[in-house]
């Protein structure tokens, strides 16, 4: 069996790793030891997850899959949630989350009746959570929305602040003969993104040397 560590963090400002030190601490207390560390920057409401499947692809049957929170594995809708738990029960994979503790007896080797019962038990109280984390996801963006559609009505909205430091560096890249695939790699800015502060840059630019 090998045990290996998922640590998800929804944006690029937010720190993935955060978990870790707490991961490491529920493994060595039951004396296991971590293979693998998979560390991404993505949305839970989203199957688009390259770390997550490369985890499960390294995984062979009877493997554990350790997170801190079920909601790090998932905020899916009822349908990739589905898809996602689908393709952990084809690989024969464990979830275990350090916010269930159900989960926890999963890494232990008992008869095949207790090891059925607990998986089932498990399987449950994994459906209800990853439902929770659904829904408390729906709610925030609920909320936001509503936030934002009072602050027009008011005319305080602003938007989103630009990033001024990261879309300098995005312009001072492409300056110096850099691949927009190069600067999106070094910046975790998108393709629309760059396009959006060269487009705005061009402009000033332009303005400046007008004046």
């Amino acid at each position: 069996m090998h045990v290996r560590a998922y640590l998800r963090a929804s944006t690029k400002e937010q720190d993935a790793n955060r978990a870790r030190d707490q991961i490491q601490q529920f493994a060595t207390e039951r004396g296991l030891v971590i293979a693998a560390w998979y560390l991404e920057n993505e949305s839970g409401a989203s199957l688009n997850r390259p770390e997550l499947f490369r985890l499960l692809g390294d995984c062979s049957h009877g493997d554990v899959v350790l997170v801190e929170q079920v909601d790090r594995l998932s905020r899916l809708n009822a349908g990739d949630w589905g898809r996602l738990k689908r393709s952990i029960t084809d690989k024969g994979v464990r979830v275990v989350a350090l916010d269930l503790p159900t989960s926890w007896m999963m890494m232990e080797q008992g008869d095949e009746l207790t090891s059925r019962m607990m998986d089932a038990l498990n399987n449950m109280m994994l459906d209800m959570l990853a439902a929770i984390a659904r829904k408390d996801y729906a709610d925030r963006r609920r909320r936001q929305a509503e936030g934002i559609a009072k602050a027009k009505a008011q005319g305080r909205y602003r938007g989103r602040p630009a990033d001024k430091e990261r879309h300098m560096l995005i312009v001072d890249m492409i300056k110096r003969g850099m691949s927009w695939s190069q600067v999106t790699k070094a910046t975790g800015a998108s393709r629309s993104t760059i396009s959006r502060v060269l487009h705005n840059y061009e402009g000033s630019a332009s303005g400046m040397s007008s004046t």
